[in-house]
């Protein structure tokens, strides 16, 4: 059954309207209190958001509705995603929520939530959650009135985080003489990021942190990587850092303004843990988004790629189950699970950066260890979405195109989980075959599923 209210990264939607309302963002509140509350001590929630305007509806939406079920609150403002993560554990809170829509516009905001670990929450515990949020004419289980929460601010969680994020280069790397550009979004990463970046000696050329309450993601960050490209070849610096609204992810741009996906940090990052033997199995995990070139590349230098649904919440359940250290997704979720729980933009680029000056190589130099197959996507949209196995004309054109390929590349069908759109893609080396191929595959699934 599909689910209503949470998707792969939580809940999310235009603000005002169903189900980012904030009845139900309260009631998500005292839903998750009960759900997530254990026995009879108190228990502590920490919130924080991103930059949006409508963080202000739902940061006390969700105070009102964790306090009513017995739970206290601790808000710290605007912080990135994995900010929360890490202060969930660094804290020892019960649970840690976030409220953001991540890469999308001002007008849409989300939630999510992290357990006491800093993990991202389970699909059944999320059921559990929403089964109590739609219930209709439900009793609650709401505590009797001297046992309700308290809600409180603190002020120096900036400063644990960007501790904690300096704490994850070693000390005997130092980033003096080296020239960031750096793309904040205008979101949840606009005071911290700098600050870590210039605390470790680096030049930092800012853009993307002057936030208004609407201006996050509008033209800046992860999604227009071409943006601080433009400024590393202005101000000659040595790499640039394009973090998303939340700053769990990023893409970078080497010196001379060529851009990097997920993929390639990934590759480079990888092939570092494997040479140093701290890559587990030498195993990597992604997403089934990952280029091809990658699955080549790893099995190359003897190590193996596992590929999981798309969802860094994913590719962190695989990694916890199978004992890995680095994975992410080609959008540029990267998770050291060594560092941390969750995709984390600041730490990926510190990382990167690490390698470049230990090795005192150009990160261009870097790049050339992953060249990715070209790779095209078509969203068709669609009135229905059954499995591809049971629309027999997509079956036999997915085999056609299969045959055609011979190894040498990869198609790939899902449907988005948001949109009536099917996502169809298909890559391999040559540039020609890939384009001929997924417009032809993709004219299929359009007649099939109108």
């Amino acid at each position: 059954m599909e689910k209503k209210l949470f998707g792969t990264d939580g809940l999310r939607g235009r603000v005002n309207d169903h189900p980012m309302t904030p009845e139900i963002v309260m009631r998500l509140g005292l839903a998750a209190g009960q759900v997530l509350r254990n026995g009879g001590r108190r228990h502590k929630v920490l919130i924080g958001k991103d930059t949006r305007l409508s963080g202000y509806i739902y940061e006390y939406a969700l105070t009102s509705g964790f306090c009513a079920a017995g739970m206290d609150v601790i808000l710290v403002g605007p912080l990135p995603t994995p900010a929360i993560s890490f202060l969930t554990r660094d804290m020892r809170v019960d649970v840690g929520v976030v409220i953001s829509a991540s890469h999308n516009p001002f007008t849409d905001n989300g939630i999510k939530f992290f357990d006491h670990m800093g993990f991202k929450l389970p699909d059944a515990v999320e059921d559990r959650i929403a089964a109590l949020v739609e219930g209709c004419g439900r009793e609650w289980a709401l505590p009797a009135p001297e046992e309700v929460g308290r809600a409180s601010k603190i002020q120096d969680s900036t400063g644990r985080y960007i501790v904690f994020l300096k704490n994850s280069v070693p000390l005997d790397v130092s980033f003096e003489g080296m020239k960031i550009a750096l793309d904040c979004a205008n979101g949840a990463a606009f005071r911290v990021a700098p600050l870590v970046f210039e605390e470790l000696g680096a030049k930092v050329y800012k853009m993307g942190v002057d936030p208004d309450g609407t201006n996050i993601n509008r033209g800046v960050g992860s999604l227009y990587p071409e943006l601080v490209a433009k400024k590393v070849v202005e101000t000659g610096a040595d790499i640039g850092i394009a973090l998303d609204g939340d700053a769990d992810r990023v893409i970078v741009s080497d010196e001379k303004g060529r851009i990097l996906d997920g993929d390639q940090i990934m590759a480079i990052c990888a092939l570092d843990l494997m040479e140093s033997g701290q890559l587990p199995g030498n195993l990597l995990v992604a997403t089934v988004m990952s280029n091809m070139a990658l699955e080549v590349f790893m099995t190359s230098r003897g190590g193996r790629l596992m590929r999981t649904p798309v969802g860094d919440r994913y590719v962190v359940e695989a990694m916890r189950a199978n004992g890995a250290v680095l994975g992410g997704e080609q959008s540029g979720h990267l998770i050291f699970l060594n560092h941390s729980t969750t995709g984390d933009g600041t730490l990926a680029a510190l990382q990167l950066m690490r390698i470049m000056a230990r090795r005192g190589k150009p990160l261009s130099e870097l790049a050339t260890l992953l060249s990715p197959y070209p790779q095209k996507l078509v969203n068709v949209p669609v009135a229905r979405k059954i499995p591809f196995k049971d629309a027999p004309a997509i079956e036999k054109a997915t085999a056609e195109c299969e045959r055609t390929l011979a190894g040498r590349g990869r198609v790939l069908l899902r449907y988005s989980g948001t949109e009536s759109l099917a996502r169809v893609m298909v890559e391999a080396e040559d540039a020609a075959l890939v384009e001929r191929l997924c417009q032809s595959l993709a004219e299929t699934v359009a007649n099939a599923l109108r």
